[in-house]
């Protein structure tokens, strides 16, 4: 297994995943609230590994050929990180009252935090684009071992920064659930889900208008 195959794909694989995007805004919600936390980064390190797994072994190049629903997919991620940051802008401009009654409601059972941590994976369709497409397209180029070695090392960062960004929300929890720095990552969230989504959406003008 080669050894420079691994460090591509563990340093690629967290410079994808390390940009705020809404599973990591989720797990570090779940952190902060300590509700469920380790739970949630497992159930999203999990679904990365398929996803992972299924673009580097033959499904990036799959939908990379498909016009059609590589356009779907990235209209659809559009349209969810539009959903998600609005959301998140939402939160940051709650009143101080309304946080607080949030964060009484947001106390969820262990099936509701898995619940939302599969939805935030499967029906975020940007995460198709980043582990599929781009990861499946450079571990593509890769043969026999080396392609294995490339998943496994973009696998090990997914685990990696999951679970760190997990245990790490959950000891900072008293600072983080104040109300200023609370609405601080919020805002931040909302910006760059605002971000990914203008990007992705000048991509398809340049592509099928300008």
């Amino acid at each position: 297994m080669g050894i420079g195959a691994l460090l591509q794909g563990f340093f690629l694989g967290a410079s994808l995943i390390i940009p705020i995007g809404a599973q990591n805004a989720y797990v570090l919600n779940q952190g902060i609230k300590r509700n469920h936390h380790l739970t949630t980064a497992t159930i999203c390190s999990i679904c990365d590994v398929v996803f992972i797994s299924l673009g580097v072994f033959g499904g990036g190049a799959l939908l990379s050929s498909n016009e059609t629903l590589l356009t779907t997919v990235t209209v659809g991620g559009i349209l969810f990180l539009l959903f998600y940051g609005s959301m998140s802008l939402r939160s940051a401009l709650q009143s101080q009252d309304q946080i607080e009654q949030a964060q009484q409601v947001n106390a969820r059972g262990r099936r509701a935090v898995i619940l939302g941590a599969l939805a935030v994976t499967v029906l975020n369709p940007h995460l198709y684009l980043d582990t599929v497409v781009i990861l499946g397209s450079i571990g593509g180029q890769f043969e026999g071992n080396d392609r294995i070695a490339f998943a496994v090392g973009t696998i090990f960062a997914s685990f990696t920064w999951f679970y760190t960004l997990s245990i790490g929300a959950a000891k900072l929890g008293p600072t983080l659930s104040k109300p200023k720095v609370k609405r601080g990552i919020d805002f931040a969230v909302a910006g760059m889900m605002l971000f990914i989504a203008t990007h992705l959406a000048n991509g398809l003008w340049i592509k099928y208008v300008a």
